[in-house]
């Protein structure tokens, strides 16, 4: 991955000036560099990392296994990308394994969720059969620890 990509990974808020002194580049150099990558949808969007205890968001969500016919000459596509423009929908990933997409949904409680898999998602013609898990408590998230401490300590190696 380009140098300039993998920092703004890793921390999407710096500025172009800070980009430019840790790689040692001009700065407009660096802000056209950015400029292309988002007009070439390298990059898609930028996004904080929120600790939403902390932050008042009282939000549920639910990681859903769902199983699906693949369609002829569109395999899992349509469907899945029909699944994916649904506002609750998180993230949507082809899987393999057991189940075809994993779907991660959001609502503002289990009953708007509930409600998106019952009379939604479980009703589009494809699907096959859900599985749905609600997640409890975040403790990583992103590769950011949500306890605040540093990612970078080590664990212990037992022999």
């Amino acid at each position: 991955m380009d140098a300039l990509l993998k920092l703004l990974h890793e921390n999407a808020a710096l500025k172009p000036a800070q980009l430019a002194a840790m790689l040692n580049l001009p700065e407009a150099e660096v802000a056209a560099k950015i400029k292309h990558y988002e007009a070439g949808g390298v990059i898609l969007g930028y996004r904080a990392i929120l600790h939403e205890e902390l932050a008042g968001v009282d939000t549920v969500r639910a990681v859903i296994e769902v199983k699906i016919t693949p369609e002829r000459e569109g395999g899992f596509n349509r469907l899945a990308n029909r699944i994916a423009k649904y506002d609750e929908v998180h993230s949507c990933y082809l899987m393999s394994g057991g189940y075809d997409l994993l779907v991660i949904v959001e609502g503002r409680n289990l009953r708007e969720v509930a409600t998106f898999v019952s009379e939604k998602l479980a009703t589009i013609s494809g699907v096959l059969s859900t599985a749905t898990h609600f997640m409890l408590k975040p403790y990583k998230e992103q590769g950011v620890l949500m306890s605040g401490e540093r990612a970078e300590e080590r664990l212990a190696v037992a022999p």
